[in-house]
């Protein structure tokens, strides 16, 4: 029993033409057909969606939605839960058709961030095509990238993603100020049954979004750079400049959607080998770049 990728996100927003163009126009993510809960859906590769912006009364990130091989991965899954004490319920039929899976429990992990555990992979084999020219995104079976979520209480956090089958890829402990006395701001990469460096990250400390960033990896180097280009023409907060990690090699910049997370838009992540990999514990965090830069003040 083990959580395969990351099937897909759930942002809610005041908002839909804002998304709508930052994801299509500067992102050169795909539209799909509007979901039936009024949800602007944005394709990556050949799943229906892999980002679901639903209409609401906020801006924020809701939820992950986890993929599991069967019903018997995810019938395990949610029985490991459960006898940890974790509140499980079970997704309606109309909920799981909403999100084009076949079941779907809900629960939430010790931070307080919102799950959605389904299995069945569904297709309507509609190729995927960039309005901006993206010539496609590593996914597929990969899941549409990564997540990194606040986790406050992290020790408590990696304890249940480690439940549902994640394991640890590499940890870091970051000093935020000069101070010698500073704690260290702690994260945990963990990944999935997939080949990508992580699916998964917490990052000890809240963040009012509910989200640190997600991560969608293009096929090309190129596809990074353009679409760089695109963000700053178009306005967009550019969170981080061009950079290249130290633990997962992704080379990448980071934007601010209009969630208030990032979207980490990034090329050629590291894909280790589960066999033989040894947890890694980085000592930095880039290896060059990735400059960061605050979001600037809300208009009065």
């Amino acid at each position: 029993m083990t959580v395969r990728s990351l099937g897909y996100v759930v942002v809610e927003t005041t908002d839909i033409a804002a998304w709508r163009r930052f994801a299509t126009d500067l992102i050169g993510l795909m539209e799909g057909p509007t979901g039936p809960d009024g949800s602007l859906r944005l394709r990556v590769d050949e799943r229906p969606f892999r980002i679901a912006v639903v209409p609401g009364k906020s801006n924020r990130f809701v939820s992950c939605g986890w993929e599991f091989r069967d019903a018997v991965e995810l019938a395990e899954a949610v029985a490991t839960l459960k006898k940890a004490g974790v509140d499980v319920r079970p997704g309606t039929e109309a909920e799981a058709a909403n999100r084009v899976v076949d079941q779907l429990f809900h629960c939430s992990d010790p931070c307080g961030n919102a799950l959605e555990l389904f299995h069945g992979r569904c297709y309507d084999y509609t190729p995927f095509a960039s309005p901006r020219g993206v010539s496609g995104f590593v996914a597929g079976s990969l899941g549409m990238g990564h997540a990194v979520l606040p986790a406050p209480q992290l020790q408590a956090a990696r304890a249940f993603y480690q439940r549902l089958g994640f394991a640890d890829t590499d940890e870091m402990w970051l000093a935020m100020t000069p101070n010698p006395a500073d704690p260290k701001l702690g994260l945990h990469f963990m990944h999935a049954a997939n080949p990508r460096h992580h699916s998964l990250a917490l990052m000890g400390a809240p963040v009012p979004s509910g989200c640190v960033h997600i991560m969608l990896e293009a096929r090309s180097l190129d596809d990074v750079g353009y679409a760089l280009d695109r963000c700053i023409a178009g306005g967009a907060h550019i969170s981080s400049s061009l950079g290249k990690h130290s633990n997962d090699f992704m080379v990448s910049f980071y934007v601010q959607t209009p969630g208030g997370f990032d979207l980490e838009f990034g090329w050629d992540g590291l894909q280790p080998d589960w066999n033989t990999w040894v947890p890694t514990h980085s000592l930095i965090s880039d290896l060059w770049g990735h400059r960061w830069s605050p979001p600037p003040p809300p208009k009065s």
